[in-house]
């Protein structure tokens, strides 16, 4: 199975950046060892099952949870059985189809 999920999770109450605070984010999904791409907007994740995507959400909420009083999050899921690898094979389709594109 292959859980995609496309989040943005920050503290609403620190000011214009929020870099620092998504920053510790990031690490602990880099550390996860998922496939992620980190956008302007957001995190994409790729996991095995829904409740390790969950699990991820869970683990950033409680990183920002502590030191902030407002939490936004913004969260989406595109899960397809017996698929995997399509945080690059979503793109590679496109790409196949009109050429290089900015990712």
């Amino acid at each position: 199975m292959s859980v995609l999920m496309e989040f943005a999770m920050f503290p609403t109450d620190k000011g214009d950046s929020v870099s620092e605070y998504v920053s510790k984010v990031i690490k602990m999904i880099s550390e996860s060892g998922c496939d992620y791409k980190l956008t302007a907007m957001g995190t994409i994740i790729e996991t095995e099952t829904f409740d390790e995507a969950l699990d991820l959400l869970r683990k950033s909420h409680s990183i920002l949870e502590p030191i902030s009083n407002r939490i936004y999050s913004n969260v989406k899921f595109d899960i397809q059985k017996k698929k995997k690898d399509r945080i690059t094979s979503k793109i590679k389709s496109v790409v196949d189809k009109i050429g290089n594109v900015n990712t």
